[in-house]
């Protein structure tokens, strides 16, 4: 009786079964290897400025809660002064939860760009939109501070956007996604 190999034919050469490819067995390339550019660095930088910008942005919130009542009250001048306060309280903590919840996506995007995540960039790029978007739409409400911070921050997101899809950062994502391969 003729032995089987499990590679190949039997050693009679009548063997039913079929050869096995070998399996592919990638090689770990290092993680070093890709340098990240300036580009994405400086991007990854204006990330941080961004999540300071958003820690500010909830102390300037409660630093002016006194011209935020006067918004209110001018806006809907039926309201008692309970309402007022009521609506300034649940203002200013929904300012508290936006302004940590943009802290945490400021953080998150700036570790994974600066990582050659090239699906971060795509969510950066989609962030960076709506907050674009968002800042022209508010322009036009707010205080002598809170309107240059958006202006800042509108300046900011095109800036990084600008800076993520430089040449340089496209080949350092697409060499972080082919190491990964």
């Amino acid at each position: 009786m003729a032995h089987s190999d499990p590679n190949g034919p039997d050693s009679s050469g009548a063997g039913s079964s079929m050869p096995v490819a070998p399996q592919y067995q990638p090689q770990p390339v290092a993680a070093a290897s890709v340098e990240r550019p300036s580009t994405v660095t400086r991007a990854v930088q204006l990330m941080y400025v961004g999540a300071a910008l958003s820690l500010l942005g909830i102390v300037v919130t409660w630093a002016t809660k006194s011209q935020l009542s006067d918004q209110i009250e001018a806006s809907s001048p039926t309201l008692t002064p309970d309402q007022v306060e009521s609506a300034v309280t649940i203002s200013l903590w929904a300012g508290i939860v936006v302004g940590l919840v943009a802290v945490g996506l400021w953080l998150w995007m700036a570790a994974a760009n600066g990582a050659g995540k090239s699906w971060a960039r795509v969510v950066a790029t989609v962030l960076g939109a709506l907050s674009v978007l968002s800042t022209l739409f508010s322009l036009t409400s707010g205080t002598g501070v809170t309107i240059a911070m958006q202006l800042l921050s509108l300046v900011l997101a095109v800036a990084i956007l600008v800076l993520l899809w430089r040449p340089a950062s496209s080949a350092y994502y697409q060499a972080r996604s082919a190491q990964r391969v």
